[in-house]
């Protein structure tokens, strides 16, 4: 009896999960504003802004969504500058045309590709899967399939920045991924921490190509049962018109020749609780305090770095690139970097750190160097071509 009993709530609990799901992916599909059909097949849907997914969030509820922060690390004077400026092509679909003010674009989920990864996100079912999902760097040291490579500071922050240059990682299988990545978490692995990132990647189970996208992530709880990937949930509120959350990242750099680069921005704004994202000279949106919890004032560790997941599916290393695929000694043009690093600290302004640790699980697969330089401030180049003579 007590086996039948348990085996109706499993069956009700994935019922509520998959209706749960089902929602979304028909919400995202509903009647948008405009459609805009990317070169990369992508159709970008343009949302109401006041309909968004983030709205949907218990804590949430009555929201009033924040239009602008109080405040900016770089000074508000450039913030509002900024927004007068012709801003360059950083995302292909950018290329086709763009979404009405008031609105937000979205990426259409397409039951075809790894959309309905979302379904395992939301079943919490799999703990490789939830992983798999949700990989941050707190994690790499209890997971023998993430490797990494990362430079990192630990005290009390209130944001960080970095600019990086933006490649096409090969991947040996399509469950494998690759991403470049900042963190802004906390010094702790216990089952309540908070995380959250923002950088690129290449991850095909969840877009159903190889393609290399600006993403995001947050999680308040390890990774356990909240959080997802750029909106495939609610919670990050997105206010602007001009940047998709995995969208694909146009133009991409050249081996031995043109690099292309990206920022990524990260700050707490004190005044109305809310961790703000930039991505380039655009503010994406923001998470809202009411998300977080180890997070709600500061952060005390801020990593910069990548991270491979190699399945050993043959029981070996895995040749899935990260960064260029280009060891960091090969350097400029060839290796992948990220440079001026900095954090806020308790002058809430952008500052370089005095230090950097850094810290690689198998150097001869993937590595990481630092430097430092009066145009490039603190910078780490990084990367590696997985398996190799050094590493099988």
């Amino acid at each position: 009896m007590k086996v039948n009993q348990l085996c109706c709530f499993m069956l009700l609990l994935m019922m509520m999960a998959l209706c749960d799901a089902s929602r979304l992916i028909n919400y995202f599909n509903k009647a948008p504003l405009k459609s805009i059909k990317s070169k990369d097949g992508d159709v970008i849907d343009c949302i109401l802004l006041s309909e968004q997914p983030a709205l949907d969030h218990p804590s949430l509820k009555d929201h009033r969504i924040l239009m602008t922060p109080s405040y900016h690390p770089e000074g508000l004077e450039k913030l509002f500058n900024s927004r007068n400026d012709e801003k360059p092509i950083t995302q292909l679909w950018q290329l086709a045309g763009k979404c009405p003010q008031g609105s937000i674009p979205v990426r259409r989920g397409k039951k075809e590709d790894g959309f309905f990864s979302v379904i395992k996100s939301f079943l919490q079912k799999d703990k490789t899967n939830r992983e798999k999902l949700s990989a941050g760097m707190e994690l790499i040291s209890q997971v023998k399939s993430y490797q990494s490579v990362a430079s990192y500071a630990m005290g009390a922050y209130y944001g960080a920045k970095a600019i990086m240059n933006v490649w096409q990682p090969q991947l040996q299988q399509p469950n494998e991924y690759s991403s470049s990545q900042l963190w802004i978490t906390e010094n702790s692995f216990g089952s309540n921490q908070n995380t959250i990132q923002a950088g690129w990647h290449v991850n095909p189970e969840l877009y159903g190509d190889a393609r290399t996208r600006f993403f995001m992530h947050w999680t308040r709880d390890n990774f356990k049962s909240t959080g997802c990937y750029n909106l495939l949930c609610s919670g990050f509120v997105q206010i602007t018109n001009e940047i998709v959350l995995g969208g694909s990242i146009f133009p991409l750099s050249n081996f031995n020749g043109s690099q292309s680069e990206i920022s990524i921005l990260i700050w707490k704004d004190p005044a109305q609780d809310a961790w703000w994202l930039e991505f380039g000279n655009t503010i994406v949106g923001y998470w809202p305090g009411s998300l977080l919890t180890s997070l709600a004032h500061y952060s005390s560790l801020i990593e910069w770095g990548a991270l491979v997941l190699n399945k050993q599916s043959d029981g070996v290393q895995t040749s899935t690139q990260m960064g260029s695929g280009h060891f960091p000694r090969e350097g400029f043009k060839r290796a992948s970097y990220m440079r001026n690093l900095e954090v806020i600290g308790s002058s809430m302004k952008l500052r370089p750190l005095n230090y950097l640790r850094t810290i690689a699980r198998k150097s001869n697969c993937y590595d990481i160097t630092v430097g430092e330089n009066a145009d490039w401030g603190n910078y780490i180049f990084y990367g590696g071509p997985g398996r190799n003579p050094s590493c099988p």
